[in-house]
C-alpha cells in the first residue's frame, strides 16, 4: 500500500484480472508454491499477497472477500504459518519453508539454548514459558495452550506498572520464529458473550507441526538457509535489488 495524500492507497490487481487470487484458499495454494509471501507491498515489488488480490475489500469484513479476514481464516487452518515475519510486519510461510526460516532466525539456537548463553531477554522468557509446557526433566511436551494475547500480557505482568512493551517483545519472538499466530478470538463478556475485535492467539510452530519438522534445517549452517531464502526470492522476483531483499528478509 501507498501513502498518498495522507490517504493509504491499497495495491492490487483488477477485479476481472485473470491472474487475481480470489480467495483464503487459492492463497494458501499460491503461498505453497512459492514458499513464503508478506502480506502487504513492500521494497521488492510483486512480492507481496496485497499485490495479488483485488484492492477493493480490505478490512470490508467480508469473510469472503477481504483479504484482512482471510488471514484469520489461513492462520487458523494452520496449512501455513502466519505471523510478522518479514521486517516485523506480517506474513506467511509454507511448512516446506519453515525449517530454513527458524534455521537462519534463530542461528540454529533453540529457544531454551538461547537463554542458557545469555542471549535471549528476560520479556522473552516470560512470555515463552507461558506457552510452554515442561515434562519431570524441564524439557518442552510442546503442548498446544491456547492464550488470548490479551490474555497472555495480563499473565506474563505487562502494563500499567509492570513489563513494557509487549508488542514488540512478541514481534521479536515472531520474527525469530520462536512463535506465530495460530488462531484469532473474540473475548467473552461476563455473560460469555463475545465481544470487540478478534483477538490473535500465538504458539510455538513446534506445538503446531512438531520439533522434528520445525528444526530440521538444523543440520545446516544459519548461513547457508539465509542463503536459499534469498535465492528464492530472485527466483520469484529477478528485478529486486540486493538491497530491497535483505530489508524484507533481514541481514
Amino acid at each position: 500500500m501507498e501513502h498518498i495524500n495522507d490517504e493509504w492507497i491499497m495495491k492490487g490487481l483488477d477485479w476481472n484480472d485473470p491472474l487475481r487470487i480470489r480467495n483464503h484458499k487459492e492463497l494458501v495454494n499460491y503461498i505453497k508454491q512459492i514458499g513464503f509471501l508478506p502480506l502487504f507491498s513492500n521494497d521488492v515489488e510483486g512480492f507481496s499477497a496485497e499485490e495479488h488480490v483485488s484492492p477493493n475489500y480490505w478490512w470490508s469484513g467480508n469473510r469472503q472477500e477481504d483479504p484482512w479476514e482471510w488471514r484469520e481464516i489461513i492462520a487458523s487452518e494452520r496449512e501455513v504459518a502466519y505471523g510478522k515475519f518479514f521486517g516485523g510486519r506480517a506474513g506467511f510461510i509454507s511448512v516446506e519453508w519453515l525449517p530454513y526460516f527458524a534455521n537462519y532466525r534463530r542461528a540454529g539456537y533453540d529457544f531454551d539454548s538461547r537463554w542458557e548463553d545469555g542471549l535471549a531477554k528476560r520479556r522473552e522468557k516470560l512470555i515463552f514459558d507461558k506457552l510452554v509446557d515442561r515434562d519431570n526433566d524441564g524439557e518442552p511436551t510442546w503442548q498446544q495452550k491456547e492464550i488470548l494475547t490479551t490474555d497472555l500480557k495480563k499473565l506474563c505482568g505487562f502494563g500499567k506498572g509492570g513489563e513494557k512493551n509487549f508488542p514488540g517483545i512478541s514481534t521479536g519472538l515472531m520474527m525469530q520464529l520462536y512463535l506465530v499466530i495460530v488462531d484469532f478470538h473474540r473475548r467473552l463478556n461476563k455473560k460469555g458473550e463475545e465481544y470487540g475485535m478478534p483477538v490473535s492467539v500465538m504458539m510455538p510452530p513446534e506445538s503446531i507441526w512438531g520439533y522434528e519438522l520445525v528444526t530440521s534445517a538444523y543440520s545446516e549452517t544459519p548461513e547457508r538457509s539465509r542463503e536459499r531464502i534469498i535465492e528464492r526470492v530472485k527466483e520469484i522476483c529477478p528485478e529486486a535489488s540486493d538491497e530491497s531483499i535483505i530489508a524484507l528478509i533481514g541481514k
